[in-house]
């Protein structure tokens, strides 16, 4: 197992601070839309770890499977386009956005 260098450590801090800025800006979008309720019920399909079935996250909201499914789409859309524009704000040329992008999700997930 590789030991974690002090770059590898910041890279880590500089990926998950911008999740969770992307997820609070969603969180909040959600709550000023009346949605919060909703929200709480589906984040966890955004950091994969659902609290149920979609029929299940469905009944408890009163909603049906699909609608559950197209709410998660919409989620996780709204949510990658949040955290694109989060790391557009720290590059200089918009092009390097999606190298960027993938750059996060492989530090995330090393």
């Amino acid at each position: 197992m590789d030991s974690l260098t002090p770059e590898k450590i910041f890279e880590r801090e500089w990926a998950t601070t911008l999740v969770d800025e992307a997820l609070q800006a969603l969180r909040l979008e959600c709550e000023a839309g009346s949605k919060g309720r909703q929200f709480e019920a589906l984040k966890g399909c955004l950091e994969g770890e659902a609290p149920g079935t979609y029929d299940e996250i469905g009944k408890a909201l009163g909603m049906s499977e699909g609608a559950v499914k197209v709410a998660v789409h919409r989620l996780r859309r709204r949510f990658r386009d949040l955290l694109r524009e989060e790391i557009a704000a720290t590059v200089v040329d918009p092009a390097d956005v999606d190298d960027e992008l993938r750059y996060l999700f492989a530090t995330v997930s090393s």
